[in-house]
């Protein structure tokens, strides 16, 4: 046994997290980016980002939200979907390119979240939708290049400053 140095009062206690973790419902929410980490498939043969997104609105402010991102896969179809979604998030953040997982966090994107229910687990949210905050999007990296122009033609018979 072991006495604590003072006495603990239910009623004086502050209430935390109500470990609620029912789905949120349906739609769209705005979330910050708050941990992105790459992880190994738990069959070894290919690798994901695992994503948190912390909700920041329009209601159920402070729930989180977890996403996979399979960017190398045995199925090639859930590896381009990863891909697509992790250009998708690109785009809303406004980066044109992604080395490491860490340049995602701190991200404030729109995400749009479904109900998925499974026999396992029962009901859950599953991202499957991401949109700019700012209405923008990243520029393609065309817009890097030099520009392009006609070629100037010059004048001979006067230099450029001497003519009216």
């Amino acid at each position: 046994m072991a006495f604590l140095t003072e006495t603990f009062n239910v009623n004086e206690l502050p209430v935390g997290n109500t470990n609620n973790f029912e789905p949120l419902p349906a739609g769209w929410y705005t979330a910050t980016i708050s941990q992105s980490e790459l992880k190994d498939t738990k069959a070894g043969n290919g690798q994901y980002i695992k994503l948190r997104y912390d909700i920041t609105g329009p209601t159920h402010q402070g729930r989180v939200v977890f996403g996979n991102l399979n960017i190398k896969n045995a199925n090639l179809k859930a590896e381009e979907i990863g891909r697509q979604q992790l250009g998708e998030i690109m785009r809303a953040l406004g980066l044109i390119t992604v080395a490491d997982t860490d340049q995602l966090i701190g991200g404030q994107i729109g995400i749009k979240l479904i109900i998925k229910d499974d026999a396992q687990y029962g009901a859950s949210n599953e991202v499957k939708g991401f949109k700019s905050m700012t209405g923008s999007v990243a520029p393609s990296a065309a817009s890097f290049a030099a520009p392009v122009s006609a070629p100037i033609k010059l004048d001979k018979a006067a230099p450029p400053w001497a003519k009216k």
